[in-house]
This record gives C-alpha cells, sequence and structure tokens, in this order.
C-alpha cells in the first residue's frame, strides 16, 4: 500500500524531531481543562448540545428557489444566503460537495440558479466562471435526477427530463421490487410527496421570471437523452429501457387508481409529519411544502405551516450571513459530547468530576425524555412485533430512529446514570438486537434494507437508495452491547464481529459509512472488537494497527478527506485534521497501544493544535450522508472527540488495568 508520507509536498514536512515530541502530564491536563470548558460551556440550560450541521451550496440554494417557487421571498434573507454561497465558490468556478473539493456539475447549476434569483448579475466574474465551467461540463442537461427536478418544477426543462416515477409506487406492497418499503427511510421519506409532484406537475410560481436557459448547451426541447448513465451493470441499461417502455403506459392508468395513489401518499405522510418536519431532512420538508401548494393547501393549514416552520428551523444566521442545514442534529451530538465530558471528569485525575458529572446528570433525564418508546415507525415493517426503544438523531423524527444514535445515547446513560436509565437502557437493547440484519450487521434504520439492484434504476443515479449493514454502525451496535455484558447477547454479538471480519479491506481498513472515512471505519471496529473481546493479537487486528499506523503523518496527526470516497487513496489529506487524529489515537489505544510512539506523536499534535480557548480548527468536512454525492461537516466534531482522546489517554495511563473498558 502507498504510503502517504511517501508522496507529500516537500513544503509540508516538518522535522522528524518536531514530530515525535513528548507532551508533559501537566500540558495534557490543561489541555483537557481548557476543552471541556468549552464544550461544557456549549450545552443548553436544559442539558443537550447541538452543534452546527453544513453541508454542500445545495440545501441553501434550494431553499432560495422554494421562496421564489412559493412567492414567500424574504430580500433579507436571500441577500445573507448570498453572501454564503459567494463565499464557498471554488476555486475553479463551480461549486464543491465538500471543502477543497472538485467541482461538482448539479451544485454549480443550482447555486448559479439561486444567486441570479436573488439578483446577481450574470455578467458578474463570479456568475461568468461559474457558467462558463457548467457549459463546459456538458451543460444542466447532464445534471443530476434531483436537479433535473428542481428545473422541471421551474419549468426549465420538460418533465420528461426526469425518470418515470408514477404516484402508483405507494399502492405496491413489501413484496413488491419497486415498493417504497424496499427503500431507505430517507428516500421514502423524499419520494412520498415527489411522487405527487410528479403526477401534478405544478410550476412555480417564480415571481421574478428567473429562468436560466443558458445554462444548456443545446435547448431542453431538442434533448432528447434525458435518461442515460452512469450504468452500474446490465440493470441499468435494462431499467433504462422499461423507464422508456412505460412512458407511454402511464396514461392508460385507470383515474380511480390514480386517485386512490394520490390518498396513500398523503396518508403516510400526515402521520409522520411533525415540528421537526417530514423524516427531519431539508428534501423531504421541502418537497412536502411544494406538494401542498400544489394540491391547493393554504399556507395557513396548520400541515402546510408545520412543514415551514420546520424548514425555518434548519436555518442559520450568522448575521452577515446565512445557511440552511439538512438537518439537525441535537441527540447525536449531545450523546457524542457526553460521552467526551464524562470521560474528562473520570478516573483519579478526572475534571471536575462532581459538577460535570451533575451536568450530565440533566444530559440524561434530556435523552430518556427523547426515547421514543409507543411509535412504531418505518422499521416496523420488517419488525412488526419489535417494540419501539430508540432514539432519533434529530429533536422529534419518531418514525424514523437509529440504531447508530441509540446505541451511542445508550452508551453515555450507562455510563452517568445507570440506575435511573435502567428501563431506557433495557429498551434500547431490546430494539438493537431486534434490528440486526441477516448477515450480522446493522444498517442505521431498517433491517435488510439491500435490494441493491433499485441503485441501478435511472432515478438512483445517486446510488444511495438503501441502507444495507455498514462496518461503523454495526460495530457500534457491538460496542453497545458488549459493553453492557449481558451474556445472552454473546451470539448476537459474534455473528456481528464475523461481519465485521468478511468486511475488512485488503488495506486492513474499514469502510466508513457515516463519517469520513476509513479512519473513522477502522476506529469504530477496533473499539467494537476491544470491548468484544476479540484479542489485540488477532490477525484481523494487526492489519488494521498497521495500517492506521502507515497512514500518521509526519507531523504526529492524521488526516483524511471525502476524496477517499472518489477513489482517493484511504486514509490521506493535505494535511492533518483534529477529528481524524483523535479517531485514529483512539483506535490505537483500544486495542493497546497506548504506549507506542504513534499515539504519542497523536496526542502531541491534538495538544499543539488546540487555540486558547481550549478549542479546535477544521474545516475539510468530516462526514457523509451519500459517497460521491452529499457531504457534511458536524462543527461539534472537531471538540468532542480530540477531548474524549486526551482524557483517555490520561486515564489509562493511571488505570488499575491500563484498558479500554467501555465501547466508545
Amino acid at each position: 500500500m502507498l504510503i502517504y508520507s511517501d508522496i507529500l509536498e516537500k513544503e509540508d514536512r516538518v522535522s522528524e524531531t518536531l514530530s515525535r515530541q513528548s507532551v508533559e502530564p501537566d500540558e495534557i491536563n490543561h489541555a483537557i481543562e481548557g476543552a471541556q470548558a468549552a464544550l461544557g460551556g456549549k450545552q443548553k440550560s436544559d442539558g443537550h448540545w447541538v452543534y452546527e450541521l453544513e453541508a454542500d451550496a445545495t440545501i441553501p440554494a434550494e431553499y432560495v428557489l422554494l421562496e421564489h417557487y412559493l412567492d414567500r421571498i424574504d430580500p433579507e434573507k436571500q441577500a445573507k444566503i448570498g453572501v454564503y454561497l459567494r463565499r464557498i465558490q471554488g476555486d475553479h468556478g463551480g461549486w464543491p460537495l465538500y471543502h477543497d473539493g472538485g467541482f461538482d456539475l448539479s451544485a454549480t447549476v443550482k447555486a448559479y440558479f439561486a444567486l441570479k434569483a436573488i439578483g446577481d448579475d450574470i455578467n458578474a466574474p463570479h456568475m461568468r466562471i461559474a457558467r462558463e465551467a457548467i457549459l463546459d461540463h456538458g451543460g444542466a442537461a447532464r445534471t443530476n435526477v434531483f436537479t433535473r427536478i428542481q428545473l422541471a418544477l421551474f419549468g426549465e426543462v420538460p418533465w420528461d427530463a426526469t425518470p418515470v416515477m408514477p404516484v402508483e409506487l405507494m399502492l405496491l406492497p413489501r413484496k413488491a421490487f419497486f415498493s417504497v418499503w424496499n427503500m431507505s427511510y430517507w428516500s421514502r421519506a423524499v419520494i412520498a410527496p415527489l411522487l405527487v409532484l410528479n403526477a401534478l406537475r405544478p410550476k412555480a410560481i417564480n415571481p421574478r421570471g428567473i429562468h436560466v436557459q443558458e445554462l444548456f448547451v443545446k435547448p431542453p426541447s431538442e434533448v432528447k437523452d434525458w435518461i442515460r448513465g452512469p450504468y452500474r451493470s446490465v440493470w441499468g441499461r435494462f431499467f433504462k429501457h422499461l423507464d422508456s417502455a412505460l412512458r407511454p403506459v402511464l396514461p392508460l392508468i385507470p383515474r380511480s387508481v390514480h386517485k386512490k395513489a394520490l390518498k396513500a401518499a398523503s396518508d403516510f405522510i400526515e402521520p409522520r409529519l411533525s415540528r421537526g418536519g417530514l423524516g427531519a431532512i431539508y428534501p423531504a420538508m421541502a418537497n412536502v411544502v411544494m406538494m401542498y401548494r400544489a394540491q391547493g393547501v393554504p399556507d395557513s393549514d396548520p400541515r402546510a405551516k408545520t412543514a415551514w416552520d420546520a424548514i425555518q428551523d434548519l436555518l442559520v444566521d450568522h448575521g452577515d450571513e446565512i445557511y440552511c442545514q439538512p438537518c439537525v442534529s441535537p441527540v447525536w451530538d449531545t450523546g457524542l459530547s457526553g460521552l467526551a465530558m464524562i470521560e474528562a471528569a473520570s478516573g483519579p485525575a478526572g475534571t471536575k468530576t462532581e459538577e460535570t458529572l451533575a451536568a450530565l446528570k440533566k444530559s440524561a433525564e434530556w435523552l430518556r425524555e427523547h426515547q421514543i418508546l409507543n411509535v412504531k415507525g418505518d422499521w416496523a415493517i420488517n419488525a412488526p412485533d419489535l417494540r419501539p426503544g430508540g432514539w432519533a438523531f434529530q429533536y422529534e423524527n419518531d418514525y424514523y430512529p437509529d440504531v447508530d444514535d441509540t446505541a451511542v445515547v445508550a452508551m453515555l446513560l450507562h455510563r452517568v446514570d445507570p440506575e435511573n436509565s435502567r428501563e431506557a437502557i433495557s429498551r434500547a437493547r431490546e430494539w438493537i438486537i431486534g434490528m440486526q440484519s441477516t448477515n450480522g450487521g446493522w444498517g442505521a434504520f431498517d433491517i435488510d434494507n439491500d435490494h441493491e439492484l433499485l441503485n441501478h434504476i435511472p432515478f438512483s443515479d445517486h446510488g444511495a437508495l438503501l441502507d444495507p449493514p455498514t462496518a461503523d454502525v454495526s460495530a457500534r451496535c457491538i460496542s453497545f452491547l458488549a459493553q453492557l455484558g449481558d451474556p445472552d447477547d454473546r451470539p448476537v454479538i459474534l455473528k456481528a464481529i464475523e461481519y465485521l471480519r468478511s468486511e475488512q479491506e485488503p488495506e486492513g481498513c474499514w469502510f466508513g459509512r457515516w463519517g469520513t472515512n476509513y479512519i473513522y471505519g477502522t476506529w469504530s471496529v477496533l473499539c467494537a472488537l476491544n470491548i468484544a473481546g476479540v484479542p489485540h493479537d488477532d490477525p484481523m487486528v494487526l492489519r488494521a494497527v498497521n495500517w492506521l499506523e502507515s497512514v500518521q503523518r509526519p507531523d504526529g496527526g492524521w488526516g483524511e478527506d471525502c476524496a477517499t470516497y472518489e477513489g482517493g487513496t484511504a486514509g490521506t489529506y493535505k494535511k492533518s485534521l483534529p477529528s481524524q487524529t483523535a479517531w485514529a489515537v483512539l483506535a490505537l489505544m483500544a486495542v493497546g497501544r497506548r504506549e507506542s510512539e504513534a499515539v504519542k506523536r497523536g496526542v502531541a499534535y491534538l495538544v499543539s493544535q488546540q487555540n486558547e480557548k481550549g478549542e479546535w480548527q477544521e474545516e475539510a468536512y468530516n462526514a457523509v450522508g451519500f459517497p460521491k454525492v452529499f457531504y457534511l461537516r458536524y462543527h461539534g466534531y472537531k471538540q468532542f472527540f480530540p477531548l474524549t482522546a486526551l482524557a483517555r489517554y490520561r486515564n489509562l495511563g493511571v488505570s488499575n488495568s491500563g484498558k479500554v473498558e467501555y465501547g466508545f
């Protein structure tokens, strides 16, 4: 395997002496105290944490266009979004999917459209270079499916530019191949209102008459090959022909069936509509707002108002600029922040132990109140007899809890307040065990959601229609169950370990589905293998350790960016990053390498990068929504993971066993 340090630019190198400097215990304690104070200062009065969750230009651009679609334009708000969009434009003239990323055609078309709607002159330098880049990449006709749907809603392209997705899909039972129940939670939530829009084919009010025909190489009316690759297999070509064959058939569907399907879509949406919005994710929320408008539902209707207000809660206002988050992450942020705080407060050298524990008792209470105990969500289609017991990612999203959040939260409750959380932990354990897939792994939201052929249909050009088991989520579930230590769970854990063994990459790492990337996946798995009792000299563990050490950078840190989802070398980036360094250090310490040179250098890097406020800085994106399509930047990662790593390093140094005794 190529060692990244061999290909670094000469000017990025640091001396070997500097990269191996040790850090005195007092320095580590000082860093922990500063980080704990900084993180504790972000805790809300009711005990929870929530950090910003940033995506790329597409979500704020879509929000701008939504206001124009509805004629609910807020000029001041739009002007601030314009500041944000201009700031994140890339040197290549377009907009990337993540910090420092390459040109992305679909994101660039949406950002250009939004800026033109805001009022930017198309001959301004930033608009001109964006337009030229779009045309150089084939023009707006070559954008992805969701962008072409956005263009169709504004009348910029015909609806024939979008794949066949009849609303009658809502009537298909679970056993039908194209059933929405075979798709991931996010796909169901986005598709249900989108199918209604596709059936009604409304047109944006667009009061300022904004159009972007200049972004097409040839007029849309002359384009004949809207539906084309990428074809992932012969099935992709088959489904393309099926798409063509279905188009003349759709008008023949009886009107009664069509009405029944429209009602089925509404019947699906309305129970799932809450203060958090449908699915608590922006695309689904926006589709619902447009759907209600297309159906003639007034904006004052409680359903339409709930959907609109949920979107407003996603806006982040920094005074001079605004952007729109794809969703919010309070449960996840609270779980991870809490684990960092309890690690810092633990052990003989614990920092502000009593004060921290009192604050975390409030967190535990807040989390218990947010456990979903009475709603059988979409997951129940595959487990109808399983009792609810999970947590969702957001403030309110009862139909869509996920096992990753549930495992993290339950591990925190087990450490912070096990007596008062006994029932909550028990229900979480029961639910997680019931959500295990046939192959031993866990998907995030569903069981056996792995009908891979669905990712070959024209609508799924993003390749993320499904929620199959993944190594990082599976590792978290193992960690939770092993931390509880119930002997009855051993068969479940062993089956999952075999799944992880089968998923290890040839280099020794594991793919990170929900965090960037192989460092995240490898950290998740090594933590799980340790607490599950897999020997530290197991060949699987040794390969992972060798890989992690091979990608450590000369400055002692680790770095990986989203290019590794797109063919880049695993575990690499042009610079070290606090979150990735913390993951690597935590991973190595989990399997007995606390005294290794690699860990000491990683700890030294983290201490050296902390600022006077006790915080770390990181612009690179550190997570992923859909690989190659949608990436995320958790603003909290750079704070709570380094604190966890430094506190763990200190605590292991004074512990009796020298062993990590928790799953996280």
